[in-house]
């Protein structure tokens, strides 16, 4: 937004750890240089709203760390070749409408699994919509108007969360899918070939409210019907729901016909289901198959027809049926990180489905429930002995370094406690609940807002409100002493912030037999050796200074070292002041 005139300098590619571009809205003249597809750090690139031309660089592929781009209202030519695109897969925003772009839309651009806003409107792009780009399964937006495309619009059944479309001003044909009921009627106009929607959707509809499509230029029907009796039911996508203050009830739909042959979104082949499959296992989400509840949601068991039993995490609405921000934001966090990643001790996502007013996921059902249910029932006397507290330890950190150290972009959690532990019946681990989860970059830019759990929240960030790795660190010391102690360590971690006071000097005295759960018998031979480890490790991940505690890769490989290392002094006579300096 000044009035930069010329070329982009090449030496722009000598910034090397560039991550943010932004030179849009000024009165550039040139093409993009080459030498920008050497900055593989960039995450944002903008150079809409200037009088850039040329085609557009095959550099720019290099760029698979982009998560907007925006090219829009320039002067670019060319095509969108596949090679330029298919590298782009943390790709959240497109924008290259407003353009002189010509040729097909390239099939990889539904290959961008985190993609919320496509918009090539306004260019003279050719062929048919990609039948793949149903398969965004987090598109938000979507806009093809004002080109020449050709050909039928795909289902698009699996985009629940697309909730502005324009396919206005080209040469579409054939009828509008069921799944765009909600969508303005001017979504749609410019397309002579279009007969309104498909057979199943008129069908739909009760005979009082059937209309002529084929003379009527209104060829879109909005999806709200009205019954005579006064009660108001919709059927429609889940972009719908989204919309703020909206005066619809969503109101329940008692026969498994109305829903049956909608679609669901299946992320592991091993675990098929339908909406009416899951609705029906819990009989209609009744209060006796739910298993927990919390801030995003209720959690349902449910068996299904093929013999496999999941949870079923079903998202909050509000009375006004709205869906806080909030839990939408975590909703789809969850299914972005929870898609991309894989690792034995993190929770399986089998898919998710939205339908009915009611949008839920799918996951591997753990028998045993959570950590913290286990710890502090009866199963924490009985069955969780030492050996299989320091195993809990051991997957809990095996999860966060992988998340820290080989994902890439690494993943914060952020919300490390003990209920979102999840325990397999072997008391195997998995990491759940990843709704405040987010990528991390690798600048110095990750500020939030303070998110976590009253007692496992890093204390720097309530001053620094930046969030690193180091803030998991600290949670999951918190937890790996609350799993030895049997209860939180909130006294203890409270005096490590008040170096001088008394209570800290007499906690660093405390004898760890005294500290360690009071319901077991002290542990012995190398059981002793694996605790004072795993506490070891615990007090240096709770260390006031962020850069003094471990990171989750060594503390990992230390917690599974085949070989413990020896005890200083008898273990009767080892003090939190010993391992501490330790």
């Amino acid at each position: 937004m000044n009035h930069l005139e010329g070329k982009i300098p090449s030496s722009v590619g000598q910034i090397r750890e560039l991550q943010y571009l932004n030179l849009s809205y000024n009165s550039l003249n040139s093409s993009i240089p080459s030498e920008l597809g050497l900055r593989t750090n960039l995450t944002h690139l903008s150079l809409s709203s200037n009088k850039l031309n040329g085609e557009l660089p095959l550099s720019l592929s290099n760029l698979s760390n982009l998560v907007e781009l925006g090219l829009d209202n320039n002067l670019f030519t060319g095509q969108i070749l596949p090679s330029l695109v298919s590298n782009w897969i943390n790709m959240e925003s497109l924008q290259l409408q407003s353009n002189e772009l010509s040729g097909e839309i390239p099939t990889e651009v539904g290959n961008m699994n985190f993609l919320l806003t496509l918009n090539l409107r306004r260019n003279h792009l050719t062929g048919v919509v990609p039948q793949i780009l149903g398969n965004l399964a987090l598109l938000k937006l979507l806009d093809l108007s004002h080109n020449h495309l050709s050909g039928q619009i795909p289902s698009f059944v699996n985009t629940i969360f697309l909730r502005d479309v324009n396919f206005s001003y080209n040469n579409l044909t054939g009828r509008i899918p069921c799944v765009f009921q909600w969508a303005p009627e001017n979504a749609f106009v410019g397309n002579s070939g279009l007969h309104g929607y498909v057979d199943s959707c008129v069908d739909s509809i009760p005979p009082r409210h059937n209309r002529n499509f084929k003379k009527d230029n209104k060829r879109v029907l909005i999806g709200i019907l009205v019954p005579v009796c006064g009660l108001l039911m919709v059927t429609t996508v889940i972009g719908l729901m989204f919309r703020k203050k909206s005066s619809l009830v969503l109101n329940k739909v008692n026969t498994s016909e109305n829903f049956e042959s909608l679609e669901s979104m299946i992320l592991q082949e091993e675990v098929k289901f339908t909406f009416a499959e899951v609705v029906k296992a819990v009989d209609d989400f009744h209060e006796k198959y739910c298993i927990g509840v919390g801030g995003f949601g209720r959690v349902y068991k449910a068996k299904l027809q093929s013999g496999h039993v999941v949870a079923v995490k079903r998202l909050n609405m509000s009375d006004s049926n709205d869906i806080p921000t909030i839990n939408l934001h975590s909703f789809q966090n969850e299914i972005r990180t929870l898609t991309s990643i894989r690792h034995r001790n993190i929770i399986r996502l089998y898919g998710f489905c939205s339908r009915r007013g009611c949008i839920f996921l799918l996951y591997e059902y753990l028998e045993k429930g959570s950590l913290g249910k286990v710890l502090y029932g009866v199963e924490g006397v009985n069955e969780l002995v030492w050996a299989t507290r320091v195993k809990i330890v051991q997957g809990l950190a095996h999860a966060l370094s992988y998340l820290h150290h080989d994902c890439s972009p690494p993943i914060v959690h952020r919300d490390i406690t003990v209920n979102n532990v999840l325990l397999e019946s072997d008391f195997e681990v998995r990491l759940s609940d990843f709704g405040i989860a987010r990528l991390l970059s690798t600048d110095s830019s990750n500020w939030t807002d303070i998110a976590g759990s009253f007692g496992y929240i890093a204390p720097e960030l309530a001053y620094t409100m930046r969030v690193t790795d180091k803030c998991d660190v600290y949670s999951f010391g918190v937890v790996a002493l609350e799993v030895m102690m049997g209860r939180h360590p909130g006294d203890m971690l409270e005096s490590q912030l008040q170096e001088s006071s008394k209570s800290r000097r007499d906690n660093v005295e405390l004898l760890l037999k005294d500290l360690l759960d009071q319901r077991l018998e002290p542990p012995t031979n190398e059981s002793a050796k694996a605790v004072v480890l795993v506490v070891t490790m615990a007090l240096a991940c709770v260390r006031t200074c962020p850069a003094s505690r471990p990171t989750m890769l060594f503390t990992a490989q230390k917690l599974s070292a085949q070989t413990l290392p020896c005890l200083p002094k008898p273990f009767g006579m080892l003090t939190i002041n010993k391992l501490m300096a330790g």
